[in-house]
């Protein structure tokens, strides 16, 4: 077996690296492994490994971590498959890999490559739902949906909060997750641009006093606000490109970006414009005046 696995998707991609090498140990033993940092290491290193055969077992496997590090020529990639015995298995674990590059072409034409990406809203919310079901508990998409929207979209987190959840009881509900979870700032930040530009001020408004109520300062939520009204920026000039496109092109997570398209439909250039120069007066003036942030932002999300 020779397998690569890559892709935007941290938590996927370090999962599989995980069920690779505990399916291996688990029949060949610890000893049978061996790790490979490319960072810490050379190219001579990793041929050598992978080109060796087993010792005190019929197999053996290697796992390479970021073998892009060494920016190995074509030549020397293709030198260091073609070397790989028979009794060995190797995983190269990318945690970040360009497909644009040769390096990442060649090992998808030469190894068995596995590329996760980050799953936007939906899908995040059928994942939970399924990783509920694996485990023998219950958890309705409805509030699957509900859990993403509070805590966010890193699957790392959304995993840690659905083992806390099962920890407490094996029916989740919306009321479990109300009470064992907190909402994140960023989530709630993009719920109140949408409320201002739908022109729900009063929820708009509400949305800030809990934040603040939650300790998160004012300069921390025109800092969000700034870096949403960029997204949307960047939405409304997408063309004919996808939320997942332009979050790939600017090494951000897709469901920020996808509601950003959302939100860029409810506002006009012109305005998008004012309120980032208005935003930016804010801040300016905040680090160098004694404004009341908190009544800036206040008056500034009712102008929205």
């Amino acid at each position: 077996m020779i397998i690569t696995i890559t892709g935007t998707n941290s938590y996927l991609v370090r999962r599989r690296l995980g069920e690779l090498v505990s399916k291996f140990v688990a029949e060949y033993g610890e000893l049978a492994l061996e790790r490979i940092d490319a960072e810490e290491a050379d190219l001579s290193t990793v041929r050598d490994a992978v080109s060796s055969l087993p010792f005190l077992s019929n197999r053996k496997m290697v796992v390479v971590r970021n073998l892009s590090a060494l920016k190995p020529s074509p030549e020397q990639i293709e030198q260091i498959i073609s070397s790989i015995t028979n009794s060995t298995d190797v995983v190269f674990y990318e945690p970040i890999t360009d497909k644009r590059t040769t390096f990442y072409k060649i090992l998808k034409s030469k190894t068995k490559l596995e590329y996760y990406q980050d799953l936007d809203s939906r899908e995040l919310a059928k994942w939970l739902a399924s990783e509920a079901k694996n485990l023998d508990a219950k958890l309705s998409l409805a509030d699957a949906n509900f859990l993403v929207d509070r805590v966010g979209t890193n699957q790392a987190i959304l995993a840690n909060e659905l083992e806390k959840l099962l920890t407490y009881k094996s029916d989740v509900h919306r009321e479990d997750i109300e009470l064992l979870t907190e909402p994140t700032p960023q989530s709630k930040v993009f719920d109140l641009l949408d409320a201002a530009f739908s022109g729900d001020k009063k929820r708009a408004l509400k949305l800030y006093e809990e934040q603040r109520i939650q300790k998160v300062q004012p300069q921390a939520i025109l800092a969000m606000m700034a870096w949403q009204l960029r997204l949307i920026a960047l939405a409304k000039h997408a063309g004919q490109r996808r939320a997942d496109e332009v979050a790939s092109d600017i090494g951000a997570n897709v469901f920020p970006v996808s509601k950003a398209f959302g939100l860029a439909e409810k506002i006009e250039d012109k305005k998008l414009k004012i309120l980032t120069s208005e935003a930016l007066d804010i801040d300016v003036r905040g680090k160098t005046t004694s404004l009341d942030m908190d009544e800036a932002l206040k008056t500034y999300i009712v102008t929205i």
